[in-house]
This record gives structure tokens, sequence and C-alpha cells, in this order.
């Protein structure tokens, strides 16, 4: 995925107002041997961007005043109530480099899991995503999780996901775990037998 930026030249509180104004978003990118640079890019493209999972978990190609690099998102700020965003945060990837990532998980085949179709329980997907660490062109940009063999009482770790050569998942955590459903049970039936029969030597008396 490609973002058009172009230095900021205007800087302070005022200027980002301005910028907002004219439907425009504030923006720094940092990181590698460069100082940080302020820029500004145009906002309904990068506003529509942070909808897709890739903008969020892919490297993306940035071309600053002409000049192409690339680039991940690390931060953005949205507006509380408004469909605005308010500034956004680039870093520079140098391609030769390991890089950090979150990468989202796709999980399928619950359904026909032992865990679904025997024992009737609830499968859960604790995190969305996990940590990966790769060089720029291994990032993969999603992983799979299979579910269809997870039975009653087991545990996914992020450790036993597979993911594609050069890659490694950062810190092991859950994933998914089976819940078992906990039966209801009725109550107040046998209080109500007892009242009945309490109630009829009452009635016999009360007849006498």
């Amino acid at each position: 995925m490609k973002v058009i930026a172009t230095t900021r030249k205007a800087q302070g509180t005022g200027a980002s107002r301005r910028l907002r104004r004219a439907d425009k978003l504030p923006g720094i990118l940092y990181g590698g041997s460069e100082p940080a640079a302020p820029i500004e890019l145009e906002h309904n493209p990068i506003f529509f961007a942070l909808r897709k999972e890739k903008f969020h978990a892919s490297i993306l190609t940035m071309e600053l005043d002409g000049v192409e690099q690339l680039v991940i998102l690390r931060d953005f700020q949205m507006h509380p109530y408004k469909p605005q965003v308010l500034h956004i945060d680039f870093q520079r990837i140098n391609p030769n480099e390991e890089v950090t990532m979150r990468v989202p998980l796709h999980f399928h085949g619950e359904e026909v899991s032992p865990a679904v179709k025997i024992s009737k329980c609830i499968i859960s997907h604790t995190v969305s995503y996990v940590e990966v660490a790769c060089l720029p062109r291994d990032l993969p940009e999603f992983i799979d999780v299979d579910l269809s063999t997870i039975e009653e009482g087991q545990t996914l770790h992020s450790s036993a996901l597979p993911v594609p050569a050069g890659v490694r998942v950062v810190t092991d955590s859950v994933v998914a775990s089976v819940i078992t459903p906990v039966e209801e049970e009725i109550i107040g039936a046998p209080a109500a037998e007892g009242a009945e029969a309490a109630a009829a030597p009452a009635a016999a008396a009360e007849a006498k």
C-alpha cells in the first residue's frame, strides 16, 4: 500500500488546526538514521485506509516529496466523536533489518471441532493479534489459526501457531481456549412440593 505525504513546514497547534480545516492530516515520520520529519497528508485517503486491516499490519511505501521509502504505521489519534483523524505517526523501515509488528489472527474451523460438535463447548478467542519479528519482506499479512481439531479442556498458544519461514512469534500467549458451558440447575421445585405436602394436612383439619 502506498501513502503520499509532503513535508509540513508550519508547525504548532494553530498550524495543525488550519491543516485539519483544509482536510489535511498532520503527522510525523521518524526512525532510521534521519531526524524526525513533520509531514502532512490528505485526510480522507488515510481515514479510509485505517479501516483496512492490511494498513495496520503491512510494510507501507511512503512517497515523501517525490521520494519513496518503506514505513510502518506506528500510532494515530482519532477525534473523540467526529469521524476525523487528528494525527498519525509512521516509522521508517530498513529492508535489511528485523522489524517487530502486530499481525492479525484469522480464526476458522471451530464449528467442526470436537470441542463444539461433540462436547458442545464454546471457543473463546482471547486475542486478535500476535507480535512477530522478521525482515520486512517476510512479514505476513495475517496468521491463519485452524481450530478444527481443538478439544474440550484445551488451550491454544501463540507458540504453536504455524508461521512462515523467517518469522518468529515474540511472546507466548493464549490465543484461544475452550469454555465448558455450566448447566443451570432448577431450584425451588422441591420446596414447592414440600409446601403442598404441608398444606394437605392443614386443609384436612379445617374440613373436620
